[in-house]
């Protein structure tokens, strides 16, 4: 395996990957939880040929970096996924897993030891490829009908003031009930399409239906974390518009 980036304290080979896409550039840092109970019960799952998976790193709790496949290499981490107009993630990305039981009893916040490993692996990983900060991204982000992770535990807000991802101050959750399931009209389009427009798969045809409500509530994990529910409130729509505005100002 080639060695990566020079954080790594520990290798850990898996099979589990292919060479990318030809053409395709590294630009999406894709980051999950491992949402299995220790770390190295993960990182035994990703080595093994039947699992199918595999990430570039693993991140234990302690602060830990493994590498399991080389930077170079498509390894399979995000499966079926999708990111503004990109269909093959896997090709396009980094894929770094961070140690956590994930959703259930004993989701929790990602320890002070964690958290600085991943900024540091983040930053050596965003210096070498031209990753924007709108395409550091979670697994929900690009699969939210089938993952949740990392999931609102996941401090973004202090990744980003670190210097990598996209954020801002999320607006204030207020009393309105926003828009839901069933509704229909120009506010739902132009929500769609706002959603579309930052990079989410969605289809902008103005009835908040299933799909829709998924997508709110993966927006809502990764960028207003005080409250996923699903439902478009005017705090989702305006940090979505916010986020918009920042990026095309940047």
């Amino acid at each position: 395996m080639t060695p990566g980036s020079l954080l790594t304290q520990r290798r850990a080979p898996s099979p589990n990957f292919e060479p990318r896409r030809p053409g395709a550039a590294i630009d999406i840092l894709l980051l999950h939880y491992t949402g299995m109970a220790c770390c190295d019960k993960a990182v035994s799952w990703l080595a093994a040929p039947e699992s199918r998976v595999s990430s570039h790193y693993v991140i234990d709790e302690d602060g830990v970096i493994i590498q399991m496949v080389a930077e170079d290499m498509r390894a399979w981490h995000a499966g079926v996924a999708h990111w503004a107009g990109v269909d093959d993630v896997n090709s396009h990305s980094i894929g770094v897993e961070i140690h956590n039981p994930g959703h259930g009893p004993d989701y929790r916040d990602f320890p002070e030891a964690q958290m600085r490993a991943v900024e540091a692996l983040c930053l050596d990983i965003v210096a070498r490829y031209p990753v924007p900060p709108s395409r550091v991204l979670g697994h929900s982000d690009v699969a939210p009908r089938r993952k949740r992770d990392p999931g609102e535990r996941f401090d973004w807000a202090r990744l980003a003031r670190a210097g990598v991802g996209h954020w801002v101050e999320p607006a204030p959750i207020g009393d309105d009930e926003g828009l839901g399931l069933g509704d229909f009209g120009p506010a739902v389009l132009r929500l769609q399409r706002q959603l579309r427009a930052y990079g989410y798969w969605i289809e902008a045809h103005a009835l908040y239906d299933e799909h829709t409500e998924i997508v709110v509530a993966a927006f809502q994990r990764h960028f207003r974390p005080a409250l996923v529910d699903g439902r478009a409130d005017a705090s989702t729509i305006d940090t979505l518009d916010r986020l918009i505005l920042s990026r095309s100002s940047a």
